[in-house]
């Protein structure tokens, strides 16, 4: 058995995404603090599972375009249990949902947040 413990991302500023993390999913800080070559991470997410954001010293690049790049970062797939209440929330926080789609066996929608990573939410009825 194996299960994916956590993601570990470079966005421009940890702190930010994970308070937003923190707001839309009632996620908690799990740790944070200085990270490699002078950076800063703060782990956000659940008891079980996480995303570890890094934030460098120094962004050197801007976020490249998705789905195009050799082991580029194309969107996160979050479940959630109320996936209208989570939508409702992320507009409420300011952002716009798009590429809603019904599937077996779930539905989905994602966002670009604010940090320059698309998230997908997805709600297994």
């Amino acid at each position: 058995m194996a299960r994916l413990e956590h993601v570990n991302i470079t966005v421009p500023d940890a702190k930010a995404t994970a308070a937003f993390l923190t707001r839309l999913l009632g996620w908690q800080i799990r740790w944070e603090g200085d990270s490699l070559n002078g950076g800063y991470s703060v782990h956000v997410g659940e008891a079980d599972s996480y995303l570890a954001l890094y934030s460098p010293k120094t962004i050197v690049a801007p976020a490249g375009p998705r789905y195009v790049n050799s082991a580029g970062l194309n969107h996160i797939g979050i479940v959630v249990n109320d996936l209208d209440a989570v939508e409702a929330r992320v507009r409420d926080l300011g952002y716009e949902t798009h590429n809603h789609a019904d599937y077996e066996p779930g539905r989905r929608f994602y966002f670009d947040g604010p940090d320059a990573v698309e998230y997908e939410m997805v709600c297994y009825d």
